[in-house]
Protein backbone atom coordinates (compact mmCIF):
# COMPACT_ATOMS: atom_id res chain seq x y z
CA UNK A 1 0.00 0.00 0.00
CA UNK A 2 1.17 3.64 -0.98
CA UNK A 3 1.71 6.83 1.42
CA UNK A 4 -1.27 8.00 -0.06
CA UNK A 5 -3.29 4.89 0.15
CA UNK A 6 -2.41 4.01 3.84
CA UNK A 7 -3.09 7.56 4.71
CA UNK A 8 -6.72 7.08 3.41
CA UNK A 9 -7.36 4.10 4.98
CA UNK A 10 -6.28 5.60 8.52
CA UNK A 11 -9.11 8.21 7.90
CA UNK A 12 -12.13 6.68 8.92
CA UNK A 13 -10.26 6.32 12.40
CA UNK A 14 -9.23 9.47 12.11
CA UNK A 15 -12.86 10.93 11.89
CA UNK A 16 -14.23 8.66 15.00
CA UNK A 17 -11.77 10.50 16.60
CA UNK A 18 -12.35 14.16 16.10
CA UNK A 19 -16.47 13.44 16.39
CA UNK A 20 -15.59 11.52 19.80
CA UNK A 21 -13.38 14.40 21.05
CA UNK A 22 -13.02 17.71 19.30
CA UNK A 23 -10.94 19.37 21.57
CA UNK A 24 -8.84 17.15 21.02
CA UNK A 25 -7.06 18.69 18.09
CA UNK A 26 -5.99 22.09 16.39
CA UNK A 27 -5.86 22.49 12.86
CA UNK A 28 -3.68 24.85 10.52
CA UNK A 29 -4.72 25.42 7.02
CA UNK A 30 -4.88 28.43 5.25
CA UNK A 31 -4.11 29.66 1.18
CA UNK A 32 -1.52 31.89 -0.47
CA UNK A 33 -3.68 35.39 -1.47
CA UNK A 34 -2.85 35.61 -4.95
CA UNK A 35 -6.41 36.54 -5.73
CA UNK A 36 -10.24 36.09 -5.39
CA UNK A 37 -11.59 32.55 -4.02
CA UNK A 38 -13.59 30.29 -6.35
CA UNK A 39 -15.34 27.53 -6.69
CA UNK A 40 -12.58 25.48 -6.39
CA UNK A 41 -12.38 26.50 -3.18
CA UNK A 42 -15.45 26.41 -1.90
CA UNK A 43 -16.04 22.58 -2.40
CA UNK A 44 -12.65 21.65 -2.16
CA UNK A 45 -11.67 23.27 1.49
CA UNK A 46 -13.82 25.89 2.71
CA UNK A 47 -17.08 24.01 3.29
CA UNK A 48 -14.95 21.35 5.32
CA UNK A 49 -13.04 24.11 7.25
CA UNK A 50 -16.97 25.34 8.34
CA UNK A 51 -17.66 21.60 9.31
CA UNK A 52 -14.96 21.36 11.20
CA UNK A 53 -15.85 24.33 12.97
CA UNK A 54 -19.43 23.50 13.50
CA UNK A 55 -17.82 20.15 15.32
CA UNK A 56 -15.87 22.27 17.71
CA UNK A 57 -12.58 21.79 16.46
CA UNK A 58 -10.44 24.74 16.61
CA UNK A 59 -9.29 26.29 13.24
CA UNK A 60 -6.52 28.49 12.62
CA UNK A 61 -6.32 30.15 8.79
CA UNK A 62 -3.06 31.61 8.21
CA UNK A 63 -3.22 33.72 5.05
CA UNK A 64 0.42 32.59 3.63
CA UNK A 65 1.30 36.28 2.05
CA UNK A 66 4.82 36.14 2.12
CA UNK A 67 4.61 33.29 0.00
CA UNK A 68 3.07 34.88 -2.83
CA UNK A 69 6.78 35.96 -3.39
CA UNK A 70 7.84 32.58 -4.08
CA UNK A 71 7.24 32.55 -7.64
CA UNK A 72 6.25 36.06 -8.36
CA UNK A 73 8.13 39.12 -8.48
CA UNK A 74 5.59 41.24 -6.82
CA UNK A 75 3.10 41.69 -3.88
CA UNK A 76 1.01 43.71 -5.75
CA UNK A 77 -3.28 43.79 -4.48
CA UNK A 78 -2.36 41.44 -1.50
CA UNK A 79 -4.22 43.61 1.14
CA UNK A 80 -6.70 43.63 -1.40
CA UNK A 81 -6.71 39.60 -1.95
CA UNK A 82 -6.52 39.05 1.69
CA UNK A 83 -9.72 41.35 2.54
CA UNK A 84 -11.15 39.78 -0.42
CA UNK A 85 -10.47 36.09 1.00
CA UNK A 86 -12.01 37.04 4.68
CA UNK A 87 -15.16 38.36 3.45
CA UNK A 88 -15.77 35.18 1.99
CA UNK A 89 -14.47 32.85 4.95
CA UNK A 90 -16.44 34.96 7.03
CA UNK A 91 -19.68 34.78 4.22
CA UNK A 92 -19.43 30.44 4.33
CA UNK A 93 -19.68 30.80 8.31
CA UNK A 94 -16.45 31.00 9.66
CA UNK A 95 -16.39 32.62 12.77
CA UNK A 96 -13.87 34.96 13.66
CA UNK A 97 -14.68 34.86 17.74
CA UNK A 98 -13.62 30.87 17.45
CA UNK A 99 -11.55 30.45 14.41
CA UNK A 100 -8.53 32.48 14.21
CA UNK A 101 -7.39 34.57 10.77
CA UNK A 102 -4.53 36.11 10.04
CA UNK A 103 -1.36 36.67 7.70
CA UNK A 104 1.50 35.48 8.57
CA UNK A 105 3.71 38.49 7.33
CA UNK A 106 1.51 39.90 10.79
CA UNK A 107 2.82 37.42 13.30
CA UNK A 108 7.18 37.83 13.64
CA UNK A 109 7.85 35.54 16.18
CA UNK A 110 5.98 32.69 13.58
CA UNK A 111 8.55 33.54 11.06
CA UNK A 112 11.56 33.12 13.74
CA UNK A 113 11.09 29.75 13.72
CA UNK A 114 11.99 29.45 9.86
CA UNK A 115 15.67 29.75 11.09
CA UNK A 116 16.04 27.10 14.08
CA UNK A 117 14.01 25.07 11.40
CA UNK A 118 16.25 25.36 8.69
CA UNK A 119 19.21 24.04 10.75
CA UNK A 120 16.81 20.58 10.99
CA UNK A 121 16.69 19.63 7.51
CA UNK A 122 19.13 19.30 4.23
CA UNK A 123 19.45 20.69 1.25
CA UNK A 124 18.91 17.57 -0.90
CA UNK A 125 15.59 17.30 1.41
CA UNK A 126 14.70 20.55 0.04
CA UNK A 127 15.15 19.56 -3.43
CA UNK A 128 13.30 16.20 -3.47
CA UNK A 129 10.47 18.30 -2.51
CA UNK A 130 7.32 17.94 -5.24
CA UNK A 131 5.86 21.46 -4.63
CA UNK A 132 9.34 22.72 -4.91
CA UNK A 133 10.17 20.55 -7.98
CA UNK A 134 7.32 21.21 -9.88
CA UNK A 135 6.97 25.10 -9.25
CA UNK A 136 10.46 25.69 -10.68
CA UNK A 137 9.74 23.62 -13.68
CA UNK A 138 6.79 25.40 -14.32
CA UNK A 139 7.96 29.01 -14.11
CA UNK A 140 11.03 28.56 -15.73
CA UNK A 141 13.26 31.28 -13.46
CA UNK A 142 16.35 30.53 -11.18
CA UNK A 143 15.18 29.04 -8.22
CA UNK A 144 14.91 31.24 -5.40
CA UNK A 145 16.11 31.15 -1.46
CA UNK A 146 12.31 31.35 -0.44
CA UNK A 147 11.22 28.87 -2.96
CA UNK A 148 13.76 26.27 -1.98
CA UNK A 149 12.80 26.89 2.20
CA UNK A 150 8.96 27.06 0.83
CA UNK A 151 8.11 24.03 2.62
CA UNK A 152 10.27 24.74 5.90
CA UNK A 153 7.68 27.83 6.28
CA UNK A 154 4.74 25.67 5.99
CA UNK A 155 6.24 23.59 8.51
CA UNK A 156 6.40 26.90 10.71
CA UNK A 157 3.09 27.87 9.69
CA UNK A 158 2.03 24.33 11.19
CA UNK A 159 3.95 24.38 14.13
CA UNK A 160 3.93 27.59 15.51
CA UNK A 161 0.61 26.83 17.01
CA UNK A 162 1.15 23.29 17.72
CA UNK A 163 -1.15 21.97 15.06
CA UNK A 164 -1.89 18.26 15.32
CA UNK A 165 -3.68 18.08 12.02
CA UNK A 166 -3.52 19.38 8.32
CA UNK A 167 -6.27 19.32 6.02
CA UNK A 168 -4.39 18.34 2.51
CA UNK A 169 -4.71 16.70 -0.69
CA UNK A 170 -2.97 14.04 -2.01
CA UNK A 171 -0.44 16.63 -3.90
CA UNK A 172 0.14 18.48 -0.38
CA UNK A 173 1.39 15.06 1.61
CA UNK A 174 5.49 15.55 1.42
CA UNK A 175 4.49 19.04 2.91
CA UNK A 176 2.97 17.59 6.34
CA UNK A 177 5.57 14.72 6.41
CA UNK A 178 8.82 17.25 5.83
CA UNK A 179 6.93 18.82 9.09
CA UNK A 180 6.59 16.20 10.47
CA UNK A 181 10.08 15.57 10.35
CA UNK A 182 11.13 18.73 11.33
CA UNK A 183 8.74 18.34 14.59
CA UNK A 184 10.69 14.99 15.46
CA UNK A 185 14.28 16.11 14.87
CA UNK A 186 13.83 19.55 16.95
CA UNK A 187 12.23 17.37 19.79
CA UNK A 188 15.00 14.92 19.42
CA UNK A 189 17.57 17.54 19.45
CA UNK A 190 16.31 19.97 21.80
CA UNK A 191 13.77 17.90 23.89
CA UNK A 192 9.56 17.98 23.65
CA UNK A 193 8.06 21.10 22.11
CA UNK A 194 6.19 19.95 18.91
CA UNK A 195 3.48 17.34 18.26
CA UNK A 196 3.53 15.46 14.81
CA UNK A 197 0.76 16.70 12.77
CA UNK A 198 -1.53 14.13 11.40
CA UNK A 199 -2.53 14.97 7.64
CA UNK A 200 -6.33 14.53 7.34
CA UNK A 201 -7.05 13.94 3.62
CA UNK A 202 -10.73 14.84 2.74
CA UNK A 203 -12.72 13.69 0.05
CA UNK A 204 -12.91 17.09 -1.70
CA UNK A 205 -13.60 16.76 -5.27
CA UNK A 206 -11.16 17.99 -7.91
CA UNK A 207 -13.66 21.15 -9.40
CA UNK A 208 -12.85 21.76 -13.27
CA UNK A 209 -12.83 25.23 -14.71
CA UNK A 210 -14.83 26.29 -17.32
CA UNK A 211 -11.88 24.94 -19.63
CA UNK A 212 -12.17 21.68 -18.40
CA UNK A 213 -8.92 21.87 -16.91
CA UNK A 214 -8.75 22.22 -12.73
CA UNK A 215 -9.95 25.25 -11.66
CA UNK A 216 -7.46 27.91 -11.14
CA UNK A 217 -6.95 31.42 -10.71
CA UNK A 218 -3.73 31.16 -12.95
CA UNK A 219 -5.73 29.53 -15.87
CA UNK A 220 -8.04 31.88 -15.81
CA UNK A 221 -10.95 29.75 -16.01
CA UNK A 222 -12.73 30.22 -12.50
CA UNK A 223 -15.82 31.24 -11.24
CA UNK A 224 -15.03 33.42 -8.15
CA UNK A 225 -17.40 33.40 -5.24
CA UNK A 226 -18.05 37.21 -5.19
CA UNK A 227 -19.03 37.24 -8.88
CA UNK A 228 -22.04 38.75 -9.27
CA UNK A 229 -24.72 36.70 -11.34
CA UNK A 230 -24.10 38.71 -14.51
CA UNK A 231 -20.78 38.07 -14.16
CA UNK A 232 -21.24 34.65 -13.34
CA UNK A 233 -23.31 34.40 -16.63
CA UNK A 234 -20.79 36.22 -18.85
CA UNK A 235 -18.03 33.48 -17.73
CA UNK A 236 -20.03 30.23 -18.45
CA UNK A 237 -21.58 32.02 -21.86
CA UNK A 238 -17.78 31.78 -22.75
CA UNK A 239 -16.76 27.98 -21.67
CA UNK A 240 -15.48 26.46 -24.83
CA UNK A 241 -17.59 22.98 -25.24
CA UNK A 242 -18.49 21.44 -28.61
CA UNK A 243 -20.73 20.79 -31.58
CA UNK A 244 -22.10 17.43 -30.39
CA UNK A 245 -25.68 18.96 -29.76
CA UNK A 246 -26.45 15.56 -27.76
CA UNK A 247 -25.45 16.35 -23.65
CA UNK A 248 -23.17 13.42 -22.55
CA UNK A 249 -20.98 13.47 -19.15
CA UNK A 250 -17.30 12.34 -20.86
CA UNK A 251 -14.57 14.20 -19.04
CA UNK A 252 -11.87 12.58 -21.43
CA UNK A 253 -13.29 13.24 -24.83
CA UNK A 254 -15.50 16.16 -23.76
CA UNK A 255 -13.81 18.05 -21.03
CA UNK A 256 -15.32 21.17 -21.38
CA UNK A 257 -18.95 20.02 -21.37
CA UNK A 258 -18.22 17.41 -18.65
CA UNK A 259 -16.73 20.44 -16.61
CA UNK A 260 -20.28 22.45 -17.01
CA UNK A 261 -21.95 19.46 -16.15
CA UNK A 262 -19.88 18.71 -13.15
CA UNK A 263 -20.55 22.37 -11.98
CA UNK A 264 -24.53 21.97 -11.93
CA UNK A 265 -23.71 18.70 -9.77
CA UNK A 266 -21.44 19.72 -7.18
CA UNK A 267 -24.14 22.90 -7.14
CA UNK A 268 -27.24 20.88 -6.81
CA UNK A 269 -26.01 17.57 -5.63
CA UNK A 270 -27.29 16.12 -8.61
CA UNK A 271 -25.21 13.16 -10.12
CA UNK A 272 -23.64 14.45 -14.32
CA UNK A 273 -25.11 11.49 -15.63
CA UNK A 274 -28.26 12.55 -14.83
CA UNK A 275 -28.18 16.29 -15.33
CA UNK A 276 -26.44 15.06 -18.85
CA UNK A 277 -29.37 12.65 -19.34
CA UNK A 278 -31.84 15.98 -18.56
CA UNK A 279 -30.72 18.36 -21.24
CA UNK A 280 -30.46 15.70 -23.57
CA UNK A 281 -30.69 16.96 -27.28
CA UNK A 282 -31.29 20.73 -25.91
CA UNK A 283 -27.29 21.38 -26.67
CA UNK A 284 -24.83 23.46 -24.98
CA UNK A 285 -27.21 26.55 -24.57
CA UNK A 286 -29.68 24.53 -22.01
CA UNK A 287 -26.23 23.64 -20.34
CA UNK A 288 -25.03 26.99 -20.04
CA UNK A 289 -28.28 28.27 -18.87
CA UNK A 290 -28.43 25.26 -16.35
CA UNK A 291 -25.02 25.94 -15.20
CA UNK A 292 -25.57 29.52 -14.47
CA UNK A 293 -29.03 28.74 -12.95
CA UNK A 294 -27.24 25.98 -10.12
CA UNK A 295 -24.46 28.28 -9.63
CA UNK A 296 -26.31 31.45 -9.18
CA UNK A 297 -28.58 29.56 -6.94
CA UNK A 298 -26.08 27.68 -4.92
CA UNK A 299 -24.00 30.92 -3.85
CA UNK A 300 -27.09 33.59 -3.80
CA UNK A 301 -27.13 33.51 0.09
CA UNK A 302 -23.31 33.72 0.24
CA UNK A 303 -23.14 36.33 -2.19
CA UNK A 304 -26.23 38.00 -0.06
CA UNK A 305 -24.23 37.93 3.26
CA UNK A 306 -20.83 38.55 1.47
CA UNK A 307 -22.67 41.98 0.00
CA UNK A 308 -23.89 42.72 4.12
CA UNK A 309 -20.10 42.31 5.29
CA UNK A 310 -18.42 43.99 2.71
CA UNK A 311 -20.59 47.39 3.24
CA UNK A 312 -18.89 47.77 7.03
CA UNK A 313 -15.12 47.87 6.64
CA UNK A 314 -14.57 47.12 10.69
CA UNK A 315 -16.27 43.75 10.04
CA UNK A 316 -13.21 42.64 7.93
CA UNK A 317 -10.76 44.77 10.21
CA UNK A 318 -11.95 42.84 13.67
CA UNK A 319 -11.47 39.85 12.09
CA UNK A 320 -8.04 40.50 11.16
CA UNK A 321 -7.23 42.06 14.24
CA UNK A 322 -8.62 39.63 16.64
CA UNK A 323 -6.80 36.93 14.22
CA UNK A 324 -3.42 38.46 14.40
CA UNK A 325 -3.38 39.05 17.95
CA UNK A 326 -4.34 35.44 18.81
CA UNK A 327 -1.88 34.00 16.52
CA UNK A 328 0.90 36.50 18.09
CA UNK A 329 -0.15 35.06 21.49
CA UNK A 330 0.14 31.75 20.31
CA UNK A 331 3.18 32.09 18.01
CA UNK A 332 5.33 34.10 21.43
CA UNK A 333 4.20 31.27 23.52
CA UNK A 334 5.68 29.27 20.90
CA UNK A 335 9.01 30.66 20.62
CA UNK A 336 9.31 31.08 24.05
CA UNK A 337 9.65 27.04 24.53
CA UNK A 338 11.58 26.86 21.69
CA UNK A 339 14.27 29.60 22.95
CA UNK A 340 13.84 27.76 26.60
CA UNK A 341 14.77 24.62 24.66
CA UNK A 342 17.57 25.68 23.14
CA UNK A 343 19.44 27.62 25.59
CA UNK A 344 18.82 30.74 24.45
CA UNK A 345 17.01 32.86 27.11
CA UNK A 346 19.36 35.72 27.80
CA UNK A 347 16.82 37.03 30.59
CA UNK A 348 14.66 35.71 33.46
CA UNK A 349 10.49 35.96 32.92
CA UNK A 350 8.98 38.45 34.01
Amino acid sequence: MDSFAATQARMADLDDRIRAAPDRFRVLTGERPTGRLHLGHYFGTLSERVVLQSRGVEVLLVLADYQVITDRDTSENVVAHVRDIVLDYLAAGLDPDTTTIFPHSAVPSLNQLLLPFLSLVTEAELHRNPTVKAETAASGRALSGLMLTYPVHQAADILFCKANLVPVGKDNLPHVELTRTVARRFNDRFGPVFPEPEPLVTASPEVPGVDGRKMSKSYGNAIALGMSEDETAAVIRRARTDGDRRITFDPAQRPGVSALLTTISLCTATPPEIIADEIGDRGSAELKRRATDAVNERFADHRRRRSELGADSDVVDAALRSGIERATDIADRTLDDVRERMGMRYLPHR
